[in-house]
């Protein structure tokens, strides 16, 4: 059973530091990396922000950089999702 436990607590940091790297060398938003590694939006915010905190603060930092950058666009991407929206509706009729 400790093996078991073990062996999981290995996955999940793995698995974070993972995604932090994606997210690093892509400039990924959250719900592009949870849809790229087949796992929740919250599992992926949870590994790169509190996870990864505690097994590696330099990688940390990094992805923070990113997550600070996309939450700051975030108005930006969208208002063209919506336009672009708008625009097919009209397009339609």
């Amino acid at each position: 059973m400790r093996d078991d436990r073990v062996a999981e607590g290995e996955y999940i940091a793995e698995r974070a530091r993972r995604e932090a790297e994606y997210i690093i060398a892509t400039g990924a938003t959250v719900r592009a990396a949870a849809k790229y590694f087949s796992v929740s939006k919250s599992t992926v915010h949870k590994d790169v922000t509190e996870r990864l905190y505690s097994s590696d603060r330099k990688l940390w930092d990094e992805v923070r950089k990113v997550l600070d950058k996309n939450l700051s666009e975030r108005h930006i991407r969208g208002g063209l999702a919506t336009r672009r929206k708008f625009a097919v509706r009209q397009k339609i009729s």
